[in-house]
């Protein structure tokens, strides 16, 4: 045992001599010329950036379903059709529901026609009334032959303006079909007028074509019919005016939707469709000026009429006498009229809501566009069965697009809402650059491969009609910028246990002096922002060269 460790102790010993002669030798035979690289601190312009990839994605991705079941009907865009808020994008068959709508409007009008009777009943009777019970004078006489007379020049007056009335609306209606209309047409007063662009819906087409055939028959009768026009006739041609002017306003509303879908081509230039729809608003906007004021000049004839009535009723009653039974009669007849309205008024609210349910059924046989967009989805067939929410028709925002991207734990100190971004998209390459600002970061983390990322949403400054849903976005997000700060590589920074970090500062003759600093952000080209430690013009160490 002894031996052994006899033995231990020559080896140490023999150990730790050669230890001696090898460091000897390194520190008598070392080179001291080493060369170093270094980098003098300068002041600079520091942009510290978060690196990420993201998405692009429409602000509202809308699915479009019907609330009932029902057959399609009409199918009015395709896939990549833009379209507007509140623009139909398919119907189902309505045909039911629109007679439903059609016979509650009629009652509504046939129920408040009945009501002004019934009121202006009650006026003439309570005049009657009021006569039997004060007597008549001659001044009074006088008087009410005097209304008689100017309710009797009043109403002559509302037959010539009736009879004007018609006389515009006939040439509203010329100068809307022959003048405004009839260039979109070839042959347009022929027994077969075609309409010189196609139209995606035939059925839609022949009703156009048709119809116009239609309206060169109403015109050329209507015109003969004014030549005749008096008094007499004028209920009979007042009716006719209507039914021409609601048929061509129904034609107009064809036209215009027939122009609506009309795109660019060889053909016809956008000028050329602007032009069009432009005459097609006037058109529309003439004859809906001419049926107002045919309704204006009805209601004006009407009470003109009424009123007439009441006067020589008035008239009449002053003439004769009154006794008191005839009064208490009257008086009775009163209360009966006032009945008879308040039980009317009653039947026109039930009409309403009738109107109002037909409505109500009718809207959801109509698909609308709930914003300005571009469709992305038309799974919809006409003659095809739809259910109640399934959905046919998907629509996203055009304009108005996001990045959404996800930012890793490390860098989500750094970033802040109103952030600027500058990104490229893989679809242009990374030379066409677009500016973006973060607007919106979730609070909660998601583990993506077990790491902690914040999903972070981003808008464009402007919009861009190259840029599109779902593309790939590389971005780089401004976090901080600082102005004439000293800055110096990263890779100079050395980093000693805790928190110390230090450069190595060259000196005159190459001497190394090791400095304490504290350093601030890191920005592009791995520069890192001095705070303190060194100043401007020092040389700070960077590598070594044996």
């Amino acid at each position: 045992m002894k031996k052994l460790l006899k033995n231990k102790k020559i080896l140490f010993s023999s150990i730790t001599v050669v230890l001696i002669i090898i460091l000897g030798v390194y520190f008598f035979t070392k080179d001291d010329g080493d060369e170093y690289n270094f980098s003098i601190a300068e002041k600079q312009d520091l942009v510290q950036e978060i690196s990420a990839t993201g998405r692009i994605k429409a602000v509202d991705d809308i699915d479009l379903a019907f609330e009932k079941s029902g057959r399609i009907n009409n199918i009015y865009v395709e896939v990549g059709d833009k379209v507007y808020k509140g623009q139909i994008l398919a119907e189902l068959e309505k045909a039911e529901i629109l007679a439903e709508l059609s016979q509650s409007k009629a009652g509504v009008a046939s129920a408040e026609a009945k009501l002004m009777q019934l009121e202006a009943l009650l006026e003439k009777e309570r005049n009657t009334l009021e006569t039997l019970q004060i007597g008549t004078r001659e001044e009074e006489i006088l008087i009410y032959e005097s209304k008689v007379e100017n309710a009797e020049a009043i109403y002559q007056a509302s037959i010539q303006n009736i009879i004007d009335k018609i006389g515009d609306s006939y040439t509203k209606s010329d100068d809307a079909i022959r003048n405004k209309i009839d260039p979109l047409f070839s042959n347009p007063r022929s027994t077969n007028p075609q309409i010189i662009f196609a139209i995606n819906d035939s059925q839609l087409e022949n009703n156009i074509e048709w119809t116009r055939f239609l309206i060169e028959q109403k015109l050329t009768s209507w015109s003969t019919d004014l030549q005749n026009i008096n008094e007499n006739s004028i209920s009979e041609n007042l009716e006719n005016t209507k039914n021409n002017l609601n048929q061509i306003k129904t034609f107009l509303a064809d036209m215009a939707l027939a122009i609506n879908g009309l795109s660019v081509n060889s053909e016809f230039s956008q000028t050329t469709i602007d032009n069009y729809k432009a005459d097609i608003y006037t058109a529309r906007t003439n004859i809906n000026t001419a049926i107002t004021n045919l309704s204006t000049a009805t209601e004006r004839i009407n009470t003109a009429h009424t009123s007439l009535l009441v006067s020589q009723n008035e008239l009449a009653l002053k003439l004769s006498g009154s006794t008191i039974e005839e009064i208490s009669s009257q008086e009775a007849i009163i209360k009966q009229a006032e009945a008879n309205i308040i039980s009317q008024k009653a039947e026109i609210d039930l009409k309403e809501s009738a109107v109002q349910a037909s409505l109500a059924k009718l809207s959801k046989n109509i698909l609308r566009s709930p914003i300005d967009g571009i469709i992305t989805s038309q799974e919809a067939q006409v003659g095809v069965i739809t259910s109640p929410g399934e959905i046919i028709i998907s629509v996203i925002s055009e304009n108005n697009l996001e990045i959404e991207t996800n930012i890793v734990e490390a860098d989500i100190a750094y970033l802040k809402i109103g952030n600027k971004a500058k990104l490229s998209l893989d679809a242009y390459g990374e030379d066409v650059i677009f500016d973006a600002m973060v607007i919106k970061i979730d609070p909660a983390a998601n583990l993506i491969e077990g790491v902690a990322n914040y999903k972070t949403t981003l808008e464009f400054t402007e919009t861009d009609e190259k840029i599109r849903a779902g593309m790939t976005a590389d971005l780089d997000i401004v976090t901080m910028e600082l102005k004439d700060v000293v800055a110096i590589p990263y890779r100079a920074i050395i980093f000693k246990s805790g928190t110390e970090k230090l450069v190595r500062v060259l000196k005159e003759n190459n001497q190394i002096e090791e400095v304490s600093v504290k350093i601030g952000i890191i920005g592009n080209g791995s520069l890192v922002e001095i705070i303190s430690g060194i100043d401007e013009g020092d040389k700070v160490i960077t590598s070594v060269k044996k």
